[in-house]
């Protein structure tokens, strides 16, 4: 049985609270709208917010394994570019002691060889050191890592950075005077012992047989350039591996995120429609029982 009274309106209040609810309703239904999520803070959902912070966070790990990758595959780029440049450069060396060590030369025509026996040595040199790429340098000389030349490069594969890949440095640089040569030698930590280019800074020829002896430094060279061209593609291609599969891995755990936290637009759009209609309704069912106690002063009418 209800009570008329003009201090106390239950049913004001009953449509107040329900007006309260949808209101609240409607007004988190307009933020994941505008958000596009579902799950925007730990209030929302604790422990799918939890877990989509930790996934978000080995996004960004993802990310800086790609910038890792990115610059490793850049030097590599610039190191095998430069490493096959060397190569031609010595089958062009080739080109002038061979034709220099033909006794029926005359010296004028000899000396013009070794002029260009000259220059192209000292290309071996330019090109070695131009292979630089942000400051790193894979080539130009003996390991220097204060001054750009690691003993290897390498770059992140995890985003925990627990895993990575690397390559070794090849000195391609020409030897000092006077040096002994040796074929490179593969070492347990992947490393090279030996020299790749068997040319030093001061070689050349004054005759014949001086020409003569350089052909066999010469094509051990051009040997060695292939194997160090075949150690820097084999990396080029891990690399560029590595890097197609963290694309695929960053795109997954994108997903994977999306799937927890955002809001599904179509449904929310309906839901928002639907609160609107009903936030009427209360605002109408409101203003009804606001006139309720009024309807008092009829008892007092005579």
């Amino acid at each position: 049985m209800s009570v008329l009274s003009v201090n106390t309106n239950g049913a004001a209040l009953n449509a107040l609270q329900n007006l309260n609810r949808t209101t609240s309703d409607l007004n988190e239904t307009q933020l994941r709208i505008n958000t596009g999520l579902q799950v925007k803070t730990a209030k929302d959902n604790a422990a799918v917010f939890a877990i989509a912070q930790n996934l978000r966070a080995d996004r960004r790990g993802l990310d800086a394994v790609k910038n890792s990758l990115d610059r490793a595959r850049s030097v590599l780029d610039i190191t095998t570019a430069a490493a096959e440049s060397i190569q031609d450069v010595l089958i062009q060396i080739k080109e002038k002691v061979v034709a220099a060590s033909d006794k029926g030369l005359d010296q004028r025509s000899r000396d013009a060889l070794k002029q260009d026996f000259e220059r192209l040595r000292e290309q071996v040199t330019l090109i070695g050191g131009n292979a630089t790429f942000n400051g790193t340098n894979l080539i130009d000389g003996p390991t220097d890592a204060a001054n750009g030349k690691p003993a290897f490069l390498t770059a992140l594969v995890s985003p925990d950075a627990t895993r990575q890949i690397s390559v070794t440095r090849i000195d391609l640089s020409l030897a000092p005077s006077g040096t002994v040569f040796d074929d490179p030698v593969a070492q347990a930590d992947g490393s090279y012992t030996g020299e790749f280019v068997q040319l030093a800074v001061d070689s050349t020829f004054t005759d014949a047989a001086s020409a003569e002896a350089l052909i066999p430094l010469v094509d051990s060279s051009i040997r060695n350039l292939s194997q160090a061209l075949t150690v820097f593609g084999a990396a080029q291609n891990s690399a560029e591996q590595q890097r197609a599969f963290i694309d695929k891995l960053a795109d997954t755990v994108e997903t994977g995120i999306g799937n927890l936290v955002d809001a599904d637009i179509a449904r929310e759009s309906a839901r928002l429609q639907s609160l609107q209609v009903k936030q009427q309704l209360s605002t109408q069912a409101l203003s009804i029982a606001n006139r309720q106690p009024q309807s008092i002063l009829s008892l007092f009418q005579g």
